[in-house]
């Protein structure tokens, strides 16, 4: 009984720790580490179960995040969150602040966060729990925990607003990314230029394990050369482009471009937007990055062969 009362509670835990630490893969070892605490403690003055989970993973994510902060610095290129699938149909439930809380835009943009801050402004403003409550996860006062949502909001301040701004009807980026790739898989440099923004930005996560660009590409001219230079360097290595697949999948709340090699998850495109433009490519091809993406996607297939 008690196993799945945790059961109902897991997708919402996974959501917070997923949003605190930006690692599907570390979120579910926090997720589970909760369990394991959960169940061996002692819970008769408990009033709310799924309060006393989200203290227990937030404290969690916490110490991971501390920690993880050095090992960051140290990361060659740039550090991107870990990718997710997400469902292409939200239902009505989805609250707003949780859909944009998931895009890997606004989660780079909660790195720049203390590790407090970040939990106090996601427990806030995503996940609706009040100060009082934020205190006692935080083990702080409720005034310290209205100052740390207060900072976070100054911190992330008219770049979240940026964010925000950008928005493009769901329909219209998956049309658009759809002609993105299949520009991409035609190598029709053409119609990839008529696709990008003028002023595009295209950030590579390789994690020093694969080639990625060390540095932040910007400008169409630059961002199309690397495009077209990854069909020619596959073409020049001898690798058969009838191995490669390209797919339109949805990727933290946005359709985004999974491309695979003989069925490994080699990258994920996710994209951001400007009217009809792509105005923003996020490419994480850190191979630890794409495992938990990896299964998803396998699931995802054997479902639709299912159905």
């Amino acid at each position: 009984m008690m196993g799945d009362s945790f059961e109902a509670y897991r997708p919402k835990l996974f959501a917070v720790a997923y949003r605190m630490l930006g690692s599907a893969s570390e979120a579910e070892d926090a997720v589970q580490d909760a369990w394991l605490r959960y169940a061996t403690s002692e819970r008769s003055d408990v009033r709310s179960p799924e309060a006393f989970l989200t203290t227990i993973v937030t404290r969690l994510c916490l110490d991971r995040l501390k920690s993880a902060r050095a090992s960051r610095e140290q990361y060659v290129g740039p550090w991107l969150p870990e990718p997710i699938l997400t469902d292409e149909r939200p239902g009505p439930e989805t609250a707003a602040a949780l859909a944009e809380s998931v895009s890997l835009a606004f989660m780079v943009l909660l790195e720049t966060l203390s590790p407090e801050e970040r939990a106090a402004f996601l427990l806030r403003e995503v996940f609706e729990y009040d100060s009082r409550e934020i205190g006692d996860m935080l083990k702080v006062s409720p005034e310290n925990a209205r100052q740390l949502v207060h900072r976070a909001k100054t911190r992330l301040g008219d770049r979240r607003a940026h964010v925000r701004a950008t928005t493009v009807d769901h329909d219209r980026k998956r049309s658009i990314v759809e002609r993105f790739a299949a520009a991409l898989r035609d190598g029709d440099k053409d119609a990839l230029t008529e696709v990008l923004a003028d002023d595009v930005v295209l950030v590579s996560d390789g994690g020093g394990k694969v080639s990625a660009a060390r540095r932040p590409l910007v400008g169409r001219a630059e961002v199309l050369g690397l495009l077209m230079g990854i069909r020619r360097i596959a073409t020049s290595e001898g690798i058969d482009l009838n191995r490669i697949r390209l797919d339109v999948v949805d990727v933290n709340g946005d359709p985004a471009v999974s491309i695979r090699i003989d069925g490994r998850v080699d990258s994920i495109y996710t994209c951001s937007f400007d009217g009809e433009a792509i105005s923003a490519f996020r490419i994480v091809r850190n191979p630890d990055k794409l495992q938990y993406i990896g299964r998803q996607l396998i699931a995802d297939s054997g479902s639709r062969s299912a159905d």
